[in-house]
């Protein structure tokens, strides 16, 4: 949180020279000089209310009008494309924490152009398994600086991981749908609460949508989706 509150200045400041976690260049606000931060690929303007994927008029998308997601929105500022893919695995498997920074600043420069309002910010949460592995959640870095951001409350307790699903990554869409269907718990009510939901990349939603979906259970009035990545699953 404190990194996050002094960033400004140190963008603003000429004696910290940050060079470019892409190119190497220096004086690189947040990391990206401005070329490579002109590289990342911007989610279409037209693209489903719902589940952001893009689509001819901005309509809604067939997956959505057959079955909705339990989110009422997903609010995404990139697609899942070079070079941005490169920094988020590299970041989530290579364990380059550095990266944090870099990834989370983006995140929060797409809410503050948004101005969204929300009770509470929370992180997709990861398996004791895999948070063992891995050693860090990333959506826990992402979700702590967007709470910042916004001035919202962020917890990183309120819901857990029930077991370890298999990763998302291999599987089609309905696969997707069944493997993450009773993943989630939530520990207390939340009547009435708005609550944003933070993760680094989202490709059917599946996972936002089941964690959405007991949120709901426990009382939310709203909640949305938010994501740093949009990506496309190969397979329907």
């Amino acid at each position: 949180m404190l990194s996050n509150l002094i960033s400004p200045l140190i963008d603003n400041c000429s004696i910290f020279n940050q060079s470019c976690v892409l190119c190497g260049a220096s004086d690189a606000r947040g990391g990206l000089c401005r070329g490579c931060r002109g590289m990342l690929p911007a989610l279409p303007a037209e693209h489903c209310p719902r589940c952001a994927e893009p689509t001819l008029g901005g309509v809604c998308c067939g997956h959505c009008q057959r079955r909705a997601p339990a989110f009422d929105a997903l609010h995404v500022p990139y697609l899942f494309g070079y070079p941005l893919n490169g920094l988020i695995y590299a970041f989530k498997y290579g364990r380059r924490l550095q990266l944090a920074g870099v990834l989370a600043g983006l995140l929060s420069d797409f809410a503050r152009c948004q101005a969204p309002s929300y009770d509470l910010v929370i992180p997709v949460p990861l398996a004791n398994e895999r948070l063992a592995e891995r050693g860090f959640n990333q959506s826990s870095e992402l979700a702590r600086a967007f709470a910042v951001t916004i001035n919202s409350r962020f917890s990183e307790r309120m819901c857990w991981r029930k077991c370890n699903t298999s990763p998302q990554a291999s599987l089609g869409r309905d696969e997707r749908l069944r493997n993450v269907r009773h993943a989630f718990g939530v520990k207390r009510r939340c009547d009435g609460l708005s609550i944003a939901i933070i993760d680094d990349v989202a490709t059917s939603g599946a996972t936002l949508s089941s964690l959405a979906l007991e949120l709901k259970k426990q009382g939310a009035k709203r909640v949305d989706g938010w994501v740093l990545a949009r990506a496309f699953s190969p397979k329907t």
